[in-house]
């Protein structure tokens, strides 16, 4: 028994979502901490190519830990289809056509339903909220999403959402007066920096990939999962969000005495993540014909395990066929979409960020031959070794993004890399990704910088709020770099 034990591999750390800790009240009554203590709510609200969510976060802030108060999810596929006279705005990657106004009814009956389940107010009991989409397939250039980020906003108008609570505060006294004893915003400006990392932005001023907000988002998100584990996920870091598209940052490292402490963005990831497991599902038959995903038959859940779960040849096989179809390089100077996202990939090379895409053909060209593949393994092998096959193509692309941005030098032995999103925290996609990592020797012990987070783009949304409201943790800090003390001091500096 010693001898099994002695052998027994690490697991690897898989941060999910623990709800509020609940406080009693007398007389056997239990209620919920964040209504007897001061939380800091904010409410995520994501419209992606699979799933349009809205997620209550709270943040205790005598701790700064965050948890998930509620989530309300539905299917992007099911958004409404625009009514005659309304311009179609635009359409997730599977071609479901959204506009304007049912962009809005969306999120605003989503949000609505979100705070019913909970029982909170949105005006009395939110504090913030973050919108996001990675819905870009279908726009021309980066800039549009901004567009699109106005219709979720005109659905959190609608749902009740003051204006005042999806903008920074202009003082310490805008804030309610359970935040101003929490908050540095008298002594610190919000400078556009979250998480200690300035946004990358070309010589032009325009933003460089189309689904920038998310990756800033799971950047952020991956670095507040990262206090409920024992990884210092602080700068340089790579995190990598695997939704239905891709998104996703590289930060640079910052010597601890550097007088303006926040890292830059070096590199960026764009293109595609779950849309090839989906397209792959799609040959089965078992899901709905071009809208279908590997969601609505695997779930999003992981399964920790310290076994090396080594693949059949079958398995190997299908793999090696399908990443024959997977393109995952830096996106050339010429290209103005890379896995159907639009980007600037001319300006990125000008101001030296690595952009790392990842596609399937030419902006998705291969989906056919996925399905195709799917078919067949379904047909001569059965879901469980489509299950499998999926679950390592998966890693294999999470390690094909590593092995580039470290190919142009941007792993460093103190960088950390996070993984959020289904295609790369389901099933057992983060046991191979750690094993790969383990084989490339990039770290002494792996373990200690190598995370899986759930709900990235959630925690990043109250992270987010909590950046531009400087409601900070001097003595648990997630800005700064790796080992390094917290930035505040520098900050207050520069701000004078």
């Amino acid at each position: 028994m010693c001898a099994l034990f002695s052998f027994k591999r690490k697991t690897p750390n898989i941060v999910e979502s623990p709800p509020p800790p609940v406080v009693g009240q007398g007389a056997g009554m239990r209620v919920p901490e964040y209504l007897t203590k001061p939380y800091f709510i904010v409410a995520s609200v994501e419209m992606g190519n699979t799933t349009t969510k809205c997620i209550l976060t709270g943040t205790n802030l005598e701790t700064g830990r965050t948890y998930i108060i509620n989530k309300t999810v539905s299917m992007s596929r099911d958004v409404r289809p625009p009514k005659p006279g309304e311009e179609v705005f635009g359409e997730t990657l599977v071609g479901t056509p959204i506009s304007r106004e049912s962009v809005t009814e969306l999120v605003r009956d989503t949000l609505l339903q979100c705070h019913k389940e909970a029982k909170l107010s949105v005006k009395e009991d939110l504090d913030f909220v973050v919108r996001s989409t990675g819905v870009v397939a279908a726009m021309d250039k980066p800039e549009q999403v901004g567009d699109f980020v106005i219709a979720l906003a005109n659905g959190c108008l609608e749902a009740g959402v003051p204006p005042k609570k999806m903008t920074p505060p202009m003082s310490k006294e805008n804030l309610p007066p359970k935040l101003r004893e929490f908050s540095f915003a008298d002594k610190l400006t919000f400078c556009g920096t979250v998480a200690g990392v300035s946004p990358p932005i070309g010589s032009s001023g325009v933003e460089m990939v189309a689904n920038e907000m998310e990756g800033e988002l799971a950047m952020a998100g991956i670095k507040e999962g990262a206090k409920w584990t024992p990884v210092d996920f602080r700068n340089p870091c790579v995190s990598i969000d695997f939704g239905t598209t891709l998104d996703g940052r590289i930060t640079s490292d910052v010597s601890p005495d550097d007088p303006y402490p926040f890292a830059k963005t070096i590199g960026n990831f764009c293109g595609l993540a779950g849309a090839i497991p989906d397209a792959i599902i799609r040959g089965t038959g078992k899901v709905k014909e071009g809208t279908g995903t590997a969601l609505d038959l695997f779930g999003d859940k992981s399964i920790k395990s310290s076994l090396s779960l080594k693949k059949t040849k079958t398995v190997s096989e299908y793999e090696e066929r399908i990443h024959d179809l997977i393109d995952i390089r830096i996106v050339p100077p010429d290209r103005t979409r890379f896995g159907k996202v639009p980007v600037c990939a001319d300006l990125a090379m000008e101001s030296g960020i690595a952009m790392i895409g990842c596609d399937c053909g030419k902006d998705f060209s291969g989906e056919e031959d996925l399905k195709t593949i799917g078919a067949e393994i379904y047909k001569k092998h059965g879901i469980g070794i489509m299950t499998q096959v999926i679950d390592h193509v998966c890693a294999g692309m999470a390690l094909r993004l590593v092995d580039v941005a470290n190919e142009k030098g941007l792993i460093l032995p103190n960088t950390s890399i996070g993984f959020t999103g289904r295609a790369a925290i389901s099933g057992f996609k983060p046991t191979y990704i750690m094993n790969g990592i383990e084989e490339r020797g990039f770290f002494e012990d792996p373990y200690k910088h190598v995370i899986f987070v759930d709900d990235g783009l959630a925690r990043g949304a109250a992270l987010m709020g909590r950046c531009m409201c400087s409601l900070g943790k001097p003595n648990d800090p997630i800005g700064g770099v790796r080992g390094g003390p917290c930035i505040m001091s520098r900050r207050m500096k520069i701000g004078k």
